[in-house]
């Protein structure tokens, strides 16, 4: 899509292409604190390229829109586990799975945890200036084990439902355990006993209804993940060490992204339509 810049109050402004912020841009081996959150981690793991034009060199990535309908899911579902985290008591879904020990998690900081904009879970990372964050949508708790439980909402609408033992083999979806192995990391680095078992709770938006009335009906499906954070640090050494070179990064050659760029650059450079790559 085409994104055009406007400023606050909606009005078209100068697109420049870089940030001005200066604490969102990362100079190599700075001494400052920098922040990197869950989802520029992921960036990092989908293309270093990217990754390091965003972090360092200050581009400023065209947005896309607002995913509203998922959003309108996730409000509405923490309101129902807020109002069982305040009163300490199971979920309705927590009777429907045979998981009735399980309570939504009460803690004076839930709020700044799912903040994923202001806050989030937060560590410093080892001895470096790297701060990880992290903004989850819930964590429940075992009252037999204290454990802690994360938990993360997604949305869809597939008409075929949802297959539990094949919903985390899609492609797509690897990046949703890689996500709530970041998040697992977070909280026991915070000093959390985390419980092996996660769970991803899905809202699957039915199809196969034969009128609409303004309503939609979903259906919920608890999907089990067992969590595996054995990686995590391996990786946050290798991004902290690219994010202080001087070098840019060659690109995953699967990026769509860094595709366009190249094919935009060769086409503007040449004054030509003519494909840089032989297809």
């Amino acid at each position: 899509m085409i994104d055009l810049k406007r400023n606050k109050n909606k009005v078209l402004v100068p697109a420049r292409g870089k940030r001005v912020m200066a604490s969102s841009i990362y100079s190599p081996n700075q001494a400052t604190k920098f922040k990197i959150s869950r989802g520029k981690f992921s960036d990092y793991l989908t293309c270093k390229r990217c990754f390091y034009l965003d972090r360092v060199k200050g581009f400023e990535v065209p947005g896309v829109p607002g995913w509203t309908l998922n959003e309108t899911t996730d409000l509405l579902l923490k309101k129902e586990f807020d109002s069982c985290r305040e009163k300490q008591v199971p979920h309705r879904l927590f009777y429907e799975n045979n998981l009735d020990y399980l309570v939504p998690f009460s803690h004076p900081d839930m709020d700044k945890w799912r903040d994923a904009l202001r806050h989030g879970l937060m560590i410093n990372y080892k001895d470096s200036n790297i701060i990880l964050t992290g903004g989850i949508d819930d964590i429940w708790q075992d009252t037999k084990t204290k454990k802690l439980i994360i938990v993360d909402y997604k949305s869809q609408a597939k008409l075929g439902g949802i297959e539990i033992d094949q919903y985390l083999s899609d492609p797509f979806h690897l990046g949703y355990k890689m996500q709530m192995d970041f998040y697992a990391y977070l909280l026991k680095k915070m000093g959390f006993e985390v419980d092996k078992t996660s769970y991803f709770l899905v809202c699957n938006a039915r199809r196969d209804r034969q009128d609409f009335r303004g309503l939609f009906f979903f259906d919920e499906v608890l999907v089990p993940y067992k969590w595996n954070v054995s990686w995590i640090e391996k990786n946050v050494d290798a991004m902290i060490e690219l994010m202080n070179q001087h070098e840019i990064p060659d690109p995953n050659e699967s990026c769509k992204n860094c595709a366009y760029a190249d094919q935009y650059s060769y086409c503007i450079s040449t004054n030509s339509t003519q494909s840089l790559y032989n297809f």
